[in-house]
């Protein structure tokens, strides 16, 4: 009975009704205890706390738990799915790569900022933090959304591995450019990638080698439907935990949910439905255009949110917060969105 239930986690026109529910269950929660007035703590925050024998006991700092958490849970079976040799394939993959740099870095922010001026010009906290959720891209989830929709998951931490790197050298440049004077610890990057990608990758890869080292292919191809079952379930997860960050202002103030979330949908589906198109037109197959597109469009929130909460204002921080409860149904969207449409556009293209 119980492996019934999660064989129906795995059915994806089920997946839209554990989403709503999900965000129903995280709005609850955060109506329930005020979650929305408490003080955001940062993940990587609260960890340094655990380390330093610190920590306090509190809702802040569990939900901030919740947060690495929930993505470690969502990404480490991709990570774990991963082989060795598909991982050297990537690599080589100059075309995918060049896609994704030129609508990261020369694209995305300025589409972003140009949103912000359109829609918020006469609110400047929701325009900050609408400019900062558009600086970096996504180093975590994305891998996830690629996965879900069938996509190239070896290209997309290829390119989520580049993406973190340049995000290192590129985001105070940015951020002093779109923003004006901003001070912050450049560390914070080095240690979100650490954080959301590394750790993850480091244990995925273990239990793939190790694992099929010991116990032989065939075991871990069972292992393989648990795997992918704690991928979903992270996602639900996750959503509880950002929409019992945030969610309950919904109900309090729907009307600067909407200021953000307009913005932010033409954003996310601009850059994906583009950068698939360009990926088609240039004879990319569909695993490799989902892993592109998705690369392209996915925006770094923890970075957004680290930085807010240290060089801005709360309100710009509630801005960024915001940013994945808007995000994350979207590009669950972009999933479905790319599911269907890969017959029609895909079916003669050959693999390169």
């Amino acid at each position: 009975m119980f492996r019934r239930f999660l064989e129906k986690l795995h059915n994806f026109r089920l997946l839209p009704v554990f989403v709503i529910v999900s965000m129903a269950i995280g709005i609850g929660i955060g109506r329930l205890y005020g979650i929305s007035n408490f003080a955001l703590t940062p993940p990587i925050d609260a960890i340094k706390s655990i380390v330093h024998g610190t920590y306090e006991f509190s809702i802040p700092n569990t939900l901030a738990l919740g947060v690495v958490i929930g993505l470690f849970m969502m990404i480490y079976p991709a990570m774990a799915n991963i082989k060795f040799e598909d991982l050297g394939r990537a690599v080589r993959s100059p075309k995918q790569l060049l896609i994704v740099m030129f609508f990261n870095y020369a694209i995305a922010p300025f589409f972003m900022l140009l949103l912000a001026k359109m829609f918020l010009g006469s609110e400047p906290d929701l325009y900050t933090g609408l400019v900062l959720y558009g600086l970096a891209p996504c180093i975590a989830m994305v891998i996830v959304f690629t996965y879900l929709a069938g996509g190239n998951a070896p290209l997309a931490i290829i390119l989520v591995a580049v993406n973190s790197i340049i995000q290192m050298l590129l985001i105070p440049l940015y951020a002093k450019l779109l923003l004006g004077n901003v001070e912050f610890d450049v560390w914070v990057v080095g240690q979100s990638v650490l954080l959301y990608l590394g750790i993850p990758l480091i244990a995925g890869i273990l239990t793939r080698f190790l694992g099929v080292k010991r116990f032989g292919e065939e075991w871990f191809h069972k292992l393989k439907f648990y795997l992918d079952t704690l991928s979903i379930v992270g996602l639900l997860f996750t959503l509880i935990v950002m929409f019992a960050l945030k969610g309950d202002l919904i109900l309090k103030k729907p009307f600067l949910i909407v200021q953000m979330a307009v913005p932010m949908i033409i954003f996310f589906w601009t850059m994906f439905v583009v950068v698939y198109l360009v990926g088609w037109k240039m004879r990319l197959n569909y695993r490799d255009a989902v892993a592109v597109a998705f690369n392209s469009t996915g925006r770094d929130f923890e970075i957004a949110i680290a930085i807010a909460i240290t060089a801005f204002n709360p309100t710009v921080a509630l801005a960024t917060v915001i940013g994945p409860l808007i995000e994350v149904p979207v590009m669950l969207v972009l999933v479905w969105f790319a599911k269907r449409t890969e017959l029609t556009l895909f079916k003669k293209k050959k693999i390169v």
